[in-house]
């Protein structure tokens, strides 16, 4: 699927709050990848296409810093990565190994990478956060990704924080967390998501200004007739 730079401003003005409300009542429930948290306080919202990658269980025998020169290793995913994407990594909720340090994350920010979003964790922590990378993860460790996984591949559909992430989804994160927009619902929130922004927006300000909750939020006939008046 094609972002537009359109679609992208449309989306980082939608929350990631509003977009599991949305989702919801189409009846998706798990679209909230858990443990993947913002690493810095105040990090913008980011919208991107999942590029994904995938760790398993460390194995003796593959998970060496050898590995680190093989094909298949993070090293050589990060040269795939688009400019724009939003790298989504299954580390298998795994929070005693880094999979990510300062040189890698270097490398995607010279790589016009989005962000970085896992249900694990990185190391090297003063030197990802110098990179100026946006990542959102469970944390951070100091020991390197072999010492708990083995990384075996990108590209292909993926469990992340409890989600199913497929290449190409698209990647909504915020000081909420990530998540993530089937790509057949991607039209869907670009028209309600905004619509949604606006509607609360107004029932906030009702709030604000002394209004009570019940027939407000949800809305009854009245209020639903109010809020229409003042679209037009």
């Amino acid at each position: 699927m094609s972002l537009t730079p359109e679609a992208i401003k449309t989306l980082s003005r939608v929350s990631t709050a509003t977009i599991t409300t949305v989702l919801l009542k189409k009846g998706l429930r798990n679209v909230w990848m858990r443990g993947s948290r913002p690493l810095r306080p105040g990090q913008p919202r980011l919208v991107g296409p999942a590029f994904t990658l995938r760790f398993v269980p460390a194995r003796e025998d593959l998970a060496t810093p050898e590995s680190w020169s093989s094909p298949i290793s993070t090293r050589t995913a990060i040269e795939a990565m688009p400019g724009g994407c939003i790298a989504v990594v299954d580390a298998m909720g795994i929070t005693d190994a880094g999979i990510f340090g300062d040189i890698l994350c270097a490398r995607m920010v010279k790589r016009g990478v989005a962000a970085l979003v896992t249900d694990g964790v990185v190391r090297d922590l003063e030197g990802v956060l110098g990179t100026g990378l946006p990542v959102w993860c469970d944390g951070f460790a100091a020991p390197p990704s072999v010492a708990g996984l083995t990384f075996v591949g990108w590209g292909e559909p993926i469990g992340c924080g409890g989600v199913a992430i497929f290449p190409d989804d698209i990647i909504v994160a915020d000081q909420d967390g990530a998540v993530v927009i089937p790509k057949a619902f991607h039209d869907l929130i670009l028209a309600e998501g905004a619509e949604q922004e606006r509607m609360e927006a107004w029932i906030v300000e009702q709030v604000n200004n002394g209004a009570v909750l019940p027939g407000l939020y949800p809305m009854n006939a009245e209020t639903k007739a109010r809020y229409a008046a003042t679209k037009k």
